[in-house]
């Protein structure tokens, strides 16, 4: 039978081991420390934000079958994609952002996906 409560450890027994032990504990906090803000850094730039608009760009037929969609990192950059559908059938197009800005002529419903998915983290 596994005996769980069984210490693996010594309890120090004076001073200068209880100092050692801090003295260990603050150098795995650094180091925890040092790779929670490598791990910050690296996150900017995967997405974190997502932001979504149905619509319906033939107003006489069909429903919000169309949508644009805005996939943004931690520096508002990204890709806005939108799809038209039709009867006929069903176009893509994507195009690229850039701190929140894209150098391609932007539809409003792309421009409301992009500031949905800005308000997402409260910017």
């Amino acid at each position: 039978m596994l005996n769980f409560f069984k210490k693996q450890k010594k309890e120090p027994k004076d001073l200068k081991e209880i100092l050692d032990s801090f003295n260990k504990l603050e150098r795995g906090f650094e180091k925890i420390c040092q790779e929670l803000e490598s791990l910050k850094k690296e996150n900017r730039f995967s997405i974190q934000k997502v932001g979504i608009v149905r619509f319906n760009p033939f107003k006489e037929v069909g429903s919000n079958q169309s949508f644009s969609v805005a996939l943004l990192d931690g520096n508002d950059s990204g890709v806005v994609i939108t799809s038209l559908y039709n009867r006929e059938g069903n176009r893509f197009y994507g195009k690229a952002v850039k701190n929140g800005q894209s150098q391609y002529l932007l539809s409003e419903e792309e421009k409301q996906a992009i500031e949905k998915s800005k308000r997402q983290n409260g910017n």
